[in-house]
């Protein structure tokens, strides 16, 4: 008998304010016709003026607490990946905890941009697996609209606010690939690829936050390739295959990623869950809102298997796989 992290409950957030391809054409020179074509972005929701990451962490990780049927003070750890912190510190998990009212646990959050979410669950999971949880909340949770330089029309169309969430717990499993919960996960790192996607600022730099900076052809180009591998990595090690999957949740960076990565899987474009349409890439929340919104809407069930994947600035990126 083996411990796994079985995801028993997910939950969303994303602020009321949505702003279509339209309305960023009116603020600088792009029209909703280059938005799409080379995105597949069609809108975005933003935080409204004082609403906070922490904010948008504690809707997602309320929604997924009553999913779940779980009491907040239940919780035993606490993992938030986030980019854009409510302040350098303390970390924003802590909010969350505060008004959760489960003191005293472990709380921290966890920066790895668009591959937050995914490091977080590994962590949880290693947490869950070592005896040191039983119940975890792991939030995606960001507010990107407060670094995005609102005149450099290749990046700020491309982002949205928002926030996702997953409360995991401690099963017994029979240590094959039918068990429920996570099966195996998969983290890399490249520092040398830092200035190709990048925020021009921080704490012991600048002083400043700055603003996110990107080569996107490069990042492109890198994605499909890394992406692919760390899935094909989480495919050998469960000695299953692409035809096992019932659904592929990846980061929602660009539609033309997606069907990209999908197809050089060879998974069915049927099989990918899609949210960038609608909430353009809100980095390390894409995943647990995509995840969300298809266990929400029926799609995915339980039983079924599920692909996680995504890159971010670093450059990092991650896999997980998950049965429901």
């Amino acid at each position: 008998m083996v411990i796994r992290s079985v995801i028993v409950g997910t939950g969303a957030c994303l602020p009321e304010r949505i702003v279509t391809n339209a309305e960023i054409s009116r603020m600088i020179d792009t029209t909703d016709e280059w938005i799409v074509e080379r995105t597949g972005i069609r809108q975005r929701h933003l935080a409204g003026d004082g609403e906070k990451t922490s904010d948008l962490a504690l809707g997602a990780a309320r929604n997924a607490l009553a999913a779940a049927g779980v009491d907040g003070r239940d919780v035993d750890l606490i993992i938030l990946a986030t980019a854009t912190p409510d302040q350098t510190f303390p970390a924003t998990a802590a909010a969350v905890q505060r008004e959760l009212g489960c003191v005293g646990i472990p709380a921290f959050d966890l920066q790895a941009v668009c591959s937050g979410f995914v490091y977080a669950l590994t962590v949880a999971d290693n947490f869950i697996k070592a005896g040191q949880a039983r119940t975890a909340l792991v939030i995606g949770a960001e507010t990107f609209s407060r670094i995005l330089d609102w005149t450099d029309r290749g990046t700020c169309v491309l982002f949205g606010d928002g926030a996702g969430a997953v409360v995991l717990k401690a099963e017994q499993g029979e240590g094959t690939t039918d068990d429920r919960g996570i099966l195996t996960t998969h983290l890399h790192a490249d520092g040398r690829q830092n200035d190709l996607l990048y925020v021009d600022g921080g704490p012991s730099s600048t002083g400043t936050t700055g603003h996110l900076r990107m080569h996107g052809r490069e990042v492109f180009r890198h994605a499909v390739v890394n992406l692919a591998a760390v899935v094909q990595e989480a495919l050998e090690a469960t000695g299953l295959t692409s035809d096992d999957i019932d659904w592929l949740v990846p980061h929602q960076a660009n539609k033309r990623i997606l069907d990209g990565t999908a197809k050089k899987l060879g998974i069915s474009p049927d099989k990918v869950v899609v949210t960038v349409d609608r909430h353009a890439n809100t980095s390390a929340a894409s995943i647990p809102l995509a995840l969300a919104e298809a266990v929400a809407d029926g799609r995915i069930q339980p039983g079924q298997l599920v692909l996680l994947e995504a890159m971010g600035g670093g450059f990092t990126w991650g896999s997980a796989l998950v049965r429901m």
